[in-house]
Order: C-alpha cells, then sequence, then structure tokens
C-alpha cells in the first residue's frame, strides 16, 4: 500500500558521523580519547530497544493527494452521516454530543477508510537539513527551514494506520459488523466530562454485546474474531486526529480546524 524505497528510507545511523570531512573539519583539535568516546556514544543510541532513531524522525506525504484526498472527504460525509442517523446520539444533552463528537471522529474516520477499503501510496517527505542550508547559502534565516520542515506526517503515526487497515481488511469484515463497530467508538464512556456517562456506557455495551452475537451467529468456527476486532477498536482509538488531519485534508484544503467544521455541519439547525 505505501511503498517507499529502500534507498529513500535506508538509514543513515550507520554513517560514522566522527569519521567525517565535515567532522573532521570542524573538530580538528579533538584528541583520540574524545574521538572513540563519540564513536561509542553514536553506536549505543542506534542499539537502544526504542530502535533507530532516524526512523521516529521520517516523514510522509501523500503519493497522490488529489486521488486520496477527495475519497477521504468522501468517508468523513459518511461518517457524518452515520452519526445523523443515530436517533439516541441526538437524545443526550448537546454538550455530551459535543464531547463524543471532539473524542470519536478520528477514529470513526479511520473505520471508515477500512470499511470503504481506501488504499494509498506514500512518499518520502525530504527537508534539507539546516547546516546544509547554512553552508549553501540557500536560505535567508533559521525560519525559513523551519516552516519548511512543518510539512509531512510521522511515518510511525502512519504505519499505526495502516496496521489497523491491514487488520480489518484481513477480517473481512461485513457492513453489520461495521455498523456495530461505529455504535461503540461514538458511545464511548471513558470520556470525562459528560452529563449521561451512565447513559453512553449503556449504549456502547448494547453495541458490542450486538456484535459478539453476531459474530458468534455468523463466525461460530472462529470464537477469537471478537477478540480480534476489539483489540483493533482499541488500538484505533490512540490514533492522534491532528495527523489524520495533516496527511488526508491539508494537501487539498490548506489549513482546516476539521472539528469545528464536522461541529458545525452537525449542528446546524
Amino acid at each position: 500500500m505505501a511503498y517507499i524505497s529502500e534507498q529513500q528510507g535506508k538509514c543513515q545511523c550507520n554513517k560514522d558521523p566522527v569519521n567525517s570531512i565535515l567532522f573532521q573539519m570542524l573538530n580538528s583539535g579533538l584528541n583520540t580519547e574524545t574521538t572513540r568516546s563519540l564513536q561509542s556514544n553514536h553506536s549505543l543510541i542506534c542499539s537502544l530497544d526504542k530502535g533507530c532513531p532516524c526512523e521516529s524522525n521520517r516523514k510522509v506525504l501523500l503519493k497522490s493527494p488529489e486521488v486520496t484526498c477527495k475519497k477521504a472527504s468522501e468517508v468523513l460525509l459518511k461518517t457524518v452521516a452515520f452519526i445523523r442517523n443515530v436517533p439516541s446520539f441526538y437524545q443526550l444533552p448537546q454538550d455530551d454530543q459535543i464531547l463524543l463528537v471532539q473524542n470519536c471522529w478520528a477514529p470513526l474516520f479511520v473505520l471508515g477508510l477500512a470499511q470503504e477499503r481506501v488504499d494509498f501510496e506514500l512518499q518520502e517527505h525530504f527537508v534539507p537539513s539546516l547546516l546544509k542550508k547554512i553552508l549553501l547559502n540557500q536560505c535567508e534565516n533559521v525560519g525559513d527551514v523551519a516552516l519548511k520542515s512543518d510539512g509531512g506526517v510521522p511515518i510511525t503515526e502512519v504505519q499505526r494506520i495502516q496496521r489497523f487497515l491491514y487488520k480489518f481488511w484481513s477480517l473481512d469484515i461485513c457492513t453489520k459488523e461495521y455498523a456495530y463497530l461505529k455504535g461503540m467508538l461514538l458511545f464511548n464512556s471513558d470520556i470525562s466530562g459528560m452529563k449521561y456517562s451512565h447513559y453512553v456506557h449503556r449504549l456502547q455495551l448494547e453495541a458490542q454485546y450486538t456484535l459478539m452475537e453476531f459474530t458468534s451467529m455468523m463466525h461460530s468456527q472462529n470464537s477469537i474474531r471478537f477478540m480480534w476486532m476489539l483489540e483493533a477498536i482499541d488500538s484505533v482509538k490512540q490514533i492522534d486526529p491532528k495527523f489524520i488531519t495533516k496527511l488526508f485534508f491539508k494537501p487539498i484544503s490548506g489549513e482546516i480546524n476539521l472539528e469545528e467544521l464536522l461541529l458545525e455541519t452537525l449542528f446546524v439547525k
């Protein structure tokens, strides 16, 4: 789905910075002991359990934003339509409705991507380093580099979305199961500050129980299918909404407060 060439994404951590020409020019006065210490520290950083630091710094963009962003907009409209067609949602106080939308629109949107089988390819987002800019005299000030480096989404966040999509596609979720799962996500009783959290919790349990019954009936030979879906739903709740906006909507719509737009759309008179 999101292929990035091995050469482009290749980690640079194994390259020894202490032996680089630039490093030697800038630090010609370092003694042998200090040099060895730097080499040791560099190796330690790249061998930590957290993984290579290059990976967390990598950012990606949509390869075909015109196509993908259009599909994403259609999924968002269907997400709004789903919420509008749930009578129990509008029986809640408006303050509770707003809290639910603010906390649930992103996972509902990603679930919609899975249901509509929205596939997308990525490309690496490259930003010249500040040092390179300075050496080549390619920018007027530090702010130029900082502004341009704001593009792209961390690849770790995109991979979180991809893992969820792949999991659901492999389970071959049907339309009814998607409806019950959306109900579980919409009525999230873990959100603090709601006036009728007990009612929301009851609605969430009803959706979960109905899903369990349906799954047991349709997939009686696969007893762990239901648990797999619950685990996937828990993971999608961890996706940061700001990265959803940045990846799927900013390339076409620019800077936009998607949450505010959703609330205006849902509560328009």
